[in-house]
């Protein structure tokens, strides 16, 4: 290579071309994760296949995604506030506005939403027994959107109810602000952990700050930042404020001596904005985003499990139900042919049920062709069924037989080779539909395992001794009450 031979260093105005182009990527890929979210939230809200009964108790959380589904309809950025009573919280966001929006002191707080130039109030209850949130919109550039929330003292109300406002409004919030007032105490320490748990952007942010002499100041920060809260957050999202300073004042009295009084002075919050317009600028609609598919994926989390377990919980009794009535169709029948095919009749009507209640479109060939295919992967179960149902038939038809000869003497005898077969036939019912559930439950589909991996799993996890000595006991229950005619 030349010694004297030098690249040429890039002028300002292609470094300046550059950076317009890369922070023009930036804003297509924010656009992009933004648009994403939206679609997705969009299809989730439309798609949530949820029966009446379903839907009942999950109010709150179908109601939660269409909050967000708003908020990103709206392009809102929301900053939620948290505090102890007397930390200056709703003097930090009036400070932040510029106007007396919030009530200052403790907070039973009202909402207000901007439209134009007017507030809409309107009270918005956030939690049972934990009091009101103040909500404040501005109209930021373009159609965005910036919420101030206010909250309750963390320290008015009981624990149990704090963590679950933590949770709620952190789920919802896209930055957080946390106010002090001086030393973190224990239950600050403890909110500032459920909160951190979120994974949101936050700021501690150390108000009221022109109470305390310089160096007592800077002490009490230091001691915050590097032991109260070091494992908690970074040295850049701790700030210092003074939201409503009281400044004092000479004055002259009327008898000529020299007083003070503390009036308001300006606030100090411009380090908090620099810091809340970093945050913004820097992650913007992608924070927006990608809060809002964090919470909507628990929130789907929810009502999936929700669904779930309504959905087998029907299943289980339907799958019971048929079990009872295959054993007993079994028990009363001393034919073999109509053993078999009331059996099979039996098994096709409990799958079409429990394709019902999954919600998964089949019908009655589909269903045959799966109770083969289930039969098939059982092998033994039913192969022992068959020979059962054979032998036992058999044997019941002639105990049926020879009850007229014996002075009904061979009943007894009848009824209990009835049970059993019934029993046998009850355990096969209930393995079939175990499967099926499954199957339905997932999506009607043996997933990367097969059928009889599947099928084998299920199997084996039953208790078929404690089946069948169910079914024995249900059955005799129902046969007892009946007269037998042979």
């Amino acid at each position: 290579m030349n010694p004297n031979f030098s690249e040429p260093s890039p002028s300002p105005q292609t470094d300046k071309e550059l950076e317009e182009a890369i922070d023009s990527f930036a804003d297509i890929q924010e656009e992009l994760n933004y648009f994403q979210a939206k679609d997705a939230l969009r299809k989730l809200v439309a798609n949530l296949d949820l029966t009446p009964e379903e839907r009942a108790g999950l109010e709150g959380e179908i109601g939660g995604l269409e909050s967000m589904l708003d908020k990103l309809e709206r392009s809102v950025v929301q900053i939620a506030v948290f505090g102890m009573v007397g930390r200056g919280k709703s003097s930090l966001l009036n400070a932040l506005l510029g106007q007396n929006l919030f009530e200052t002191g403790p907070v039973h707080g009202v909402t207000r939403q901007i439209q134009g130039a007017s507030w809409q109030i309107s009270r918005s209850q956030l939690t049972p027994g934990g009091g009101e949130i103040a909500q404040v919109t501005l109209t930021g550039a373009g159609n965005s959107k910036i919420e101030l929330i206010d909250t309750p003292g963390i320290d008015e109300i009981d624990g149990q109810t704090r963590e679950a406002l933590a949770r709620q409004v952190a789920a919802d919030a896209d930055l957080i602000l946390f106010a002090v007032a001086g030393d973190i105490t224990q239950v600050e320490y403890q909110a500032l952990s459920q909160l951190r748990e979120a994974g949101k952007p936050m700021l501690l942010v150390f108000n009221k700050i022109d109470q305390y002499p310089t160096a007592d100041r800077l002490a009490i920060y230091r001691k915050i930042r590097d032991e109260r809260v070091r494992e908690l957050l970074s040295p850049d999202e701790i700030v210092m404020a003074a939201a409503a300073p009281l400044v004092a004042i000479a004055t002259k009295r009327a008898d000529g001596s020299m007083g003070v009084v503390r009036s308001r002075g300006e606030p100090q919050v411009q380090e908090l904005k620099l810091k809340i317009l970093e945050i913004l600028d820097r992650e913007g609609k992608s924070l927006v985003a990608l809060n809002t598919m964090l919470y909507a994926g628990e929130i789907q989390q929810r009502l999936v499990e929700r669904k779930m377990s309504i959905r087998e919980a029907a299943a289980n009794r339907t799958i019971w139900n048929a079990t009872i009535a295959k054993a007993l169709a079994i028990a009363l029948n001393p034919v073999t042919a109509v053993d078999i095919l009331s059996a099979a009749a039996i098994d096709v009507a409990e799958i079409l049920t429990l394709s019902r209640i999954y919600g998964i479109a089949m019908t009655e060939l589909g269903a045959i062709n799966l109770l083969k295919k289930i039969a098939l992967s059982m092998g033994g179960i039913t192969a022992s069924e068959l020979l059962a149902n054979l032998g036992l038939s058999g044997l019941k038809g002639l105990l049926g037989i020879a009850a007229p000869a014996t002075g009904g003497a061979s009943l007894a005898p009848y009824l209990s080779v009835a049970i059993t077969q019934a029993s046998v036939a009850g355990v096969s019912s209930y393995s079939i539909g175990q499967v099926t559930k499954t199957y339905l439950a997932n999506g009607a589909s043996w997933g990367p395992e097969g059928p009889k991996a599947v099928v084998s799993r299920i199997i084996t996890s039953l208790d078929e001794t404690s089946i069948m000595g169910r079914i024995k006991e249900e059955l005799l229950g129902k046969l007892s009450g009946r007269q037998y005619e042979v």
